[in-house]
């Protein structure tokens, strides 16, 4: 069926991505070297959307100035959810665009237009809705979804019972009586979910079909998933290996593909980029520096002599000149969580800066605008706007 509009959600926070989100949505993160949403959007286009519609919320301004009223000639119009009470009160927000039968992505995670093309193509109007699915290992932390023949069966969120469950990659292609009746139900613990509105489809006898393939999804959840973003997306060939033009790198430094380096990135003389390494716009790394599998935002500065392994930084980061980001894995602080032996060597948020000399222990977690003393050790989680001595 040709679908050419969709609605991206892209209104929520991802609390568990903190301190990155302090200062922009979970959509903005980078995937590589640009916002997760930018790809979210390039898939959408290659998959034949030409309408877009995208329900912004929690730092709805940095999704606002980055696309502006278009991207790629296609036109952007924006609806605010006022406050985010849940991916269904989301699409609610919306309603007044859909009088046709809608595509309706998530953007903050991840899928390739093979899964959104796919499911586009597997609808018709007969049905309420076409969900895509995939096959995943474990699909605890996410939708489960049971398929007879084709035909969604049920919907479980976080499924421990062992059936055989695809899982829901978030695209959904909906009529508009179905949109109706999803933006409808009373919400469940203050919240309206996606997954409640399509189980109610399933309850009023109303079929969802299921678009099954073997398309790439990849979310990040929590801040070292980052990094796997950016080697899926190596891996998947979604992204190739790139120096931009307007880099410059150093005839004695050392680029080990894959990278991504961004326009106006500076690497210095025997300094060593790479492998699984994305340097976003005007990154300066140092002479002899060595940064490896890592996610680099934009504006950060590495100094001299320093070692950055398995890091994600945030934008206008200062790691200075022979600090050590010795690399996974680690127990990361989460909340009241602390999860284990993850591959996180540090997570820098925006413009915390050190003064050099500085060791970060494995799991690191620094807030945004934390100032960090010459010689110090860090472990452990760093509250924003916090002075280390």
């Amino acid at each position: 069926m040709t679908i050419r509009s969709a609605i991206v959600l892209a209104g929520g926070e991802g609390m568990r991505l903190r301190p990155l989100t302090r200062h922009r949505p979970k959509p903005m993160l980078p995937a590589g070297t640009k916002p997760i949403l930018e790809h979210v959007f390039d898939q959408l286009i290659d998959a034949g959307i030409t309408d877009l519609t995208v329900v912004v919320g929690y730092g709805r301004t940095a999704v606002q100035s980055h696309f502006g009223p278009s991207y790629r000639d296609v036109p952007i119009e924006y609806v605010v959810q006022e406050t985010q009470l849940g991916s269904a009160h989301a699409l609610a927000a919306a309603t007044s665009t859909i009088d046709e039968t809608t595509l309706v992505v998530n953007g903050d995670q991840l899928v390739d237009s093979d899964i959104i093309g796919e499911t586009m193509k597997c609808h018709d109007s007969t049905v309420g809705a076409t969900l895509g699915v995939i096959s995943y290992a474990d699909v605890t932390d996410y939708g489960g979804v049971l398929v007879d023949d084709g035909t969604v069966t049920e919907i479980v969120e976080n499924p421990t019972d062992g059936r055989e469950y695809r899982l829901n990659a978030g695209v959904y292609a909906l009529e508009p009586d179905a949109v109706e009746i999803m933006t409808g139900i009373e919400p469940e613990a203050g919240e309206f979910s996606l997954v409640d509105g399509l189980s109610t489809l399933l309850e009023d006898g109303i079929p969802i079909a299921a678009a099954a393939t073997d398309g790439m999804w990849i979310d990040a959840t929590f801040p070292w998933d980052l990094l796997e973003v950016a080697e899926t997306l190596f891996e998947s060939t979604t992204v190739e290996s790139h120096v931009a033009d307007a880099a410059r790198v150093h005839d004695t430094a050392t680029v080990i593909e894959p990278v991504l380096i961004a326009p106006d990135c500076v690497v210095g003389p025997g300094a060593v980029v790479g492998p699984y390494t994305c340097l976003g716009e005007n990154v300066t790394v140092g002479a002899n520096a060595v940064v490896e599998h890592s996610v680099i935002d934009s504006d950060t500065r590495i100094g001299a002599n320093a070692t950055v392994i398995d890091c994600v930084t945030g934008r206008g980061v200062g790691i200075g000149p022979d600090s050590t980001v010795v690399g996974g894995p680690g127990d990361v602080h989460v909340g009241e969580t602390i999860h284990r032996n993850e591959a996180l060597g540090a997570l820098i948020a925006d413009r915390a800066v050190d003064e050099g000399g500085v060791t970060y222990a494995p799991g690191t977690i620094i807030g945004s605008e934390v100032s960090i003393r010459a010689g110090t050790t860090v472990d452990g989680s760093i509250d924003s706007n916090t002075e280390v001595r």
